[in-house]
C-alpha cells in the first residue's frame, strides 16, 4: 500500500544525495568548477588579509553578517518547523484536499503522519546545521582577536581558517537540507510530484553552485 511513496521517496534522495556527492566530488578535482570552492580559497585569504592588516573592523563586520544569516535562517528553520506541526491538528481536515492530486500513492493517515514527519525532521537538520555554523563564526571572532606569541599565533591563524570554513560548510549543509524541503512539499500532494520537484530543484541548484564563465 506504501511501496509506490516509499520507493518515489528513496528515489528522490538518491537523486539529491548522488548530486551533492558530484558536486564535492568535481570541488575536491578542481576547486575553481564551484562558487564554494572559490569562496573556500577567498576565506582563507580573508583571514591572512585581517591578520596580516590587523584590520579588526573588517573581521568583526564580515562576522557579524555571517552570523546574522546563520541566525536568520535557523530561525526560519525553527517557525517553519512551527507551522508544519500545526498541520497535524487540523491533518484529517487537509489530508484529503491535499491527496486530490494524488492518483498512485497511498492517501492513508499513517502515510500522511510519515511525510509530515520527513518534513520536520528536514527542517530540524537544517537547524542543526545553521545553529553549529553560528557556533563556530563566533570561535572564529576570538581566534582573530588573539594576541598570542608567534608560534602559538600561527597555530591558531591555521585553526581560524578550518573553523571559518567549517561554519561555511555547516551553513551550506543547511540550505542543501532547506532546498530539499520543496520536493518534501510537493511529496504531500503525491509521489510523483516529489521526484518532479527533485529534477527541477537539482537543476536549480546545479545552476547556482557552478561558477559561471
Amino acid at each position: 500500500m506504501y511501496a509506490f511513496d516509499l520507493v518515489f521517496f528513496c528515489l528522490s534522495v538518491a537523486l539529491y544525495s548522488a548530486y551533492n556527492l558530484y558536486i564535492r566530488h568535481k570541488e575536491s578535482v578542481d576547486p575553481g568548477y564551484t562558487i564554494h570552492g572559490i569562496s573556500r580559497s577567498a576565506r582563507v585569504q580573508w583571514v591572512a588579509s585581517v591578520i596580516e592588516n590587523k584590520n579588526g573592523i573588517l573581521a568583526v563586520q564580515t562576522l557579524r553578517n555571517a552570523t546574522m544569516t546563520s541566525t536568520f535562517m535557523a530561525s526560519t528553520s525553527v517557525l517553519l518547523a512551527i507551522g508544519v506541526l500545526s498541520l497535524t491538528g487540523n491533518g484529517e481536515n487537509v489530508r484529503h484536499t491535499w491527496h486530490s492530486l494524488n492518483f498512485f500513492g497511498s492517501v492513508e493517515s499513517d502515510m500522511f503522519a510519515f511525510k509530515i514527519l520527513a518534513l520536520l525532521l528536514n527542517f530540524f537538520l537544517a537547524f542543526f546545521c545553521f545553529t553549529s555554523s553560528l557556533r563556530l563564526y563566533t570561535h572564529v571572532a576570538f581566534m582573530l582577536g588573539a594576541e598570542t606569541g608567534h608560534e602559538d599565533k600561527s597555530h591558531i591563524n591555521c585553526m581560524a581558517e578550518k573553523y571559518l570554513n567549517m561554519g561555511a560548510n555547516h551553513f551550506s549543509l543547511g540550505m542543501r537540507a532547506f532546498y530539499f524541503t520543496v520536493p518534501l512539499v510537493f511529496w504531500i500532494f503525491g509521489a510523483q510530484f516529489m521526484l518532479f520537484g527533485t529534477v527541477f530543484l537539482i537543476s536549480i541548484v546545479y545552476a547556482l553552485d557552478k561558477t559561471p564563465r
